[in-house]
Formats: C-alpha cells, structure tokens, sequence
C-alpha cells in the first residue's frame, strides 16, 4: 500500500470586482490547493491568490501535515489565482522548490508582465495581492519528479482547458488526478478564453486525457467546499462544454440571451460572474452578435 494521503484544501470565494462583464456584487470562485505527503515530506499542488488567503493556507498546511518538510509547489497553469501565493509560502517554507512544466513557465511570464498583473489587481484593487513574484522552475523534459526518490509524481500537458498550456498532476500510487482548471466542480467554468468551437473542444480531449489515466480521485481546480473529488466531475465538466456550445449553435442575438440560456440549465452553480465572462468571449469572437 503507499504510504502517501493526501487532504485538500477549499480556498473561500471573495469578493472582487468585475471588469469584463461589469456585474454588481461578484465573488471570486473558490478553489482547491491540494496537498499530498508521506510522513516525512509533502507536495502541495497550487496555491490561493490574495496575501490573506495564503497566509490561511500555511495555516492548513502546517495543521495538515505537522512535522513535514514541504519539498514541492507543483502549479498547474499560468492563471494567477493558482501561483500568486508562491513568494509567500517559499518565504515561509525556504527548502520547497516551486515547478511547473516549461510551457506554464512561459505563461506565468507573460501573467506578471506589467500588462497581465494588471488585469489581477483590477480584480483585487487595493493591497490585497502580492507584487512580489517568484518564477517556478521547469520541470525536466519528462515532466516527472520524485518524493523522497520512492513516489513520482508527473505533470501530464492537456493542451487548452480554461486557458492554454493547461497540466494535471498525476500521482500514481493514489491514483490521484489533480487536475487544476481542466476540471472544475458545481461552480461555473470560465469559458471567456475557451471562445470558439476549436477550443471548446480541446477542452472536451484535456479532460478525455485525465480520463484515460483511469483515476479514483479527480480533484477539480475550483469547486464548493462541500463537494467530494470524485470521477463524475470529468463528465460533468464536458457536458456543461457540450451544452454551451449547444446553445451557440442555436445563435442567439445577444450575450444577454446566452447568459439566460446557460443559467436556466444550470441554475445551482455558484458564480454566475464566470459565466458571463464566458458569454462575453463568445461576443469578442463573433459567436454571439451584440454585447447588450
């Protein structure tokens, strides 16, 4: 049997502001940070975004797995929500290495250029991010590492998801799939930059990946704090893809028609504000007429 657990963590929604739909009291989605460990050492697969919520996260960790060193950051893609905590936490745990797969590199690049971070502290106006930075560094081109030199741990690239250059890690031993935004949970997928049939489907084929990996635990990117990880969330998240794109395919006039459309099939799942992002994309490429 192996020697690893692992426990994740639900980092709570926030508020924040929104400047690509423009709706009026907005929260940021909730998402997972999710640490494996032996009992000796850990792995801690992306982080929270404010400078509050990290500290929290350090918090759990400690709680978590007393005693262990924490060896790896591993961070699944270039979307800031998910690395922006990582001069925090290597501030507070100096030997963890931070690592992401070459690709991801790059985009965490272009996400702290002037340009991209300040599309972040529009969201979080104030003092509540980090503007200190730390680069994770590229994984070997097998995209593999080991705990304690016993347990691999390996990035597996899916290509586009809710962005480009998307990876899930993949723990063997647990068979254990976490899976970053590749994957998401009862909340609503963010779509604004999976804006054509092109890319919607290669987000259908990432998760077709994690599926064929055949997992027994698939811990979706953002999702409520009361859901379980279980493998019916690889499902769930291409048929809200399908329905989406179904719905395109029925050319409504008006984002306001799409976003409708969208919440009267799902009317449960939290955080309407990504849908309209999404339904903004399908504006900016031409999928949907008129912005109003």
């Amino acid at each position: 049997m192996s020697g690893l657990r692992v426990s994740v963590h639900t980092v709570p929604p926030i508020p924040c502001v929104d400047h690509v739909s423009h709706r009026q009291n907005t929260t940021r989605s909730p998402e997972t940070c999710t640490l494996i460990y032996s009992e000796n050492e850990a792995v801690l697969v992306d982080t929270a975004i404010t400078i509050n919520q990290n500290r929290d996260l350090i918090k759990w960790i400690e709680k978590t797995a007393p005693g262990r060193k924490l060896s790896y950051i591993y961070i699944t893609h270039g979307h800031a929500d998910h690395f922006l905590g990582l001069p925090l936490l290597l501030q507070h745990f100096p030997e963890a290495k931070a690592v992401a797969t070459k690709a991801t590199v790059r985009h965490i690049e272009q996400q702290i250029s002037e340009e991209g971070f300040s599309a972040w502290l529009a969201f979080f106006p104030g003092d509540q991010l980090s503007t200190q930075h730390r680069l994770p560094e590229a994984l070997p081109s097998n995209n593999k590492f080991l705990l304690e030199g016993r347990w691999v741990f390996e990035a597996i690239e899916c290509g586009h998801s809710d962005t480009f250059d998307s990876t899930v890690l993949w723990v063997p031993d647990l068979r254990l799939a976490v899976c970053g935004d590749v994957v998401y949970g009862d909340v609503h997928q963010m779509l604004f930059e999976a804006n054509t049939p092109e890319k919607r489907e290669e987000w259908i084929r990432a998760v077709e990946k994690v599926e064929a990996l055949n997992p027994v635990y698939v811990v979706p990117g953002h999702r409520n704090a009361d859901e379980m990880d279980g493998i019916w969330h690889l499902e769930a998240t291409k048929k809200y893809i399908r329905d989406f794109t179904g719905l395109l395919e029925q050319k409504p006039q008006t984002v306001s028609e799409l976003y409708s459309a969208m919440i009267a099939k799902y009317p449960n799942r939290f955080n309407p504000m990504v849908l309209g992002w999404g339904c903004a994309g399908a504006h900016l490429s031409g999928e949907v007429p008129s912005a109003t």
